[in-house]
C-alpha cells in the first residue's frame, strides 16, 4: 500500500494534486492547516481514501485533533503537532505516539521536513509543508508484508529530500 502524507497546505492544492498524480497512492493523510484543502482534494479524487486531522489554522472544524489508525498492519499516530509543542521539541508527541503503540508518528506544524528512524518506535515523520514554502514537500509511506514499511521524503517536484 502506498500512502502520501501532506501537511500545512495553506490553500495550495496544486502541489497535492501533482503529488497524487505522480505517486498514484492508495490513501492520503493530511495533517492539518487547511483541512478544507484535504476536503477539496477528496472531492477531486473521490475514489481515494482521505484521512485528516485538524491544525491550528483550521478554526472550528470538527476534524479530530489526533487519530490513531492502522493501515495495512502499520499503526500511525497522527496530529498536527501544535498541541504538543513540536516547534520547541517533538518529545511530547513522541510520548503520545508511544502511549498509542504507534509504529509511525506523523505531525506537521513546523513546515520543516523531518524523518528520524533511529528509534525502535516510533519512526518520527514530519512531511514538511506542501504549501507555498521555500521547498514544498510531502512524505510517502509504503507498507510491506508483516507490518513493515519504508518512508520517503520528497519535494513537490518528486525529488528525494534529505
Amino acid at each position: 500500500m502506498k500512502i502520501i502524507v501532506f501537511s500545512d497546505s495553506h490553500r495550495d492544492l496544486d502541489h497535492m494534486r501533482q503529488a497524487v498524480e505522480r505517486e498514484q497512492p492508495d490513501t492520503v493523510i493530511h495533517l492539518g492547516d487547511h483541512d478544507t484543502d484535504a476536503e477539496q482534494l477528496g472531492r477531486e479524487y473521490p475514489q481515494l481514501p482521505l484521512i485528516c486531522v485538524r491544525g491550528n489554522c483550521d478554526g472550528w472544524s470538527d476534524t479530530p485533533l489526533t487519530l490513531t489508525i492502522v493501515l495495512d498492519g502499520v499503526r500511525f499516530f497522527l496530529c498536527h503537532g501544535h498541541t504538543y509543542g513540536v516547534k520547541a521539541s517533538p518529545l511530547r508527541a513522541i510520548y503520545a505516539a508511544r502511549e498509542n503503540k504507534a509504529d509511525i508518528l506523523c505531525f506537521g506544524h513546523t513546515h520543516e521536513a523531518l524523518l528520524d528512524q533511529t528509534m525502535d518506535s516510533p519512526v518520527v515523520l514530519n512531511p514538511g509543508s506542501c504549501g507555498y514554502s521555500y521547498r514544498p514537500s510531502y512524505a510517502v509511506v509504503e507498507t510491506l508484508p508483516g507490518g513493515r514499511f519504508d518512508v520517503f521524503l520528497r519535494d513537490c517536484d518528486g525529488e528525494a529530500l534529505l
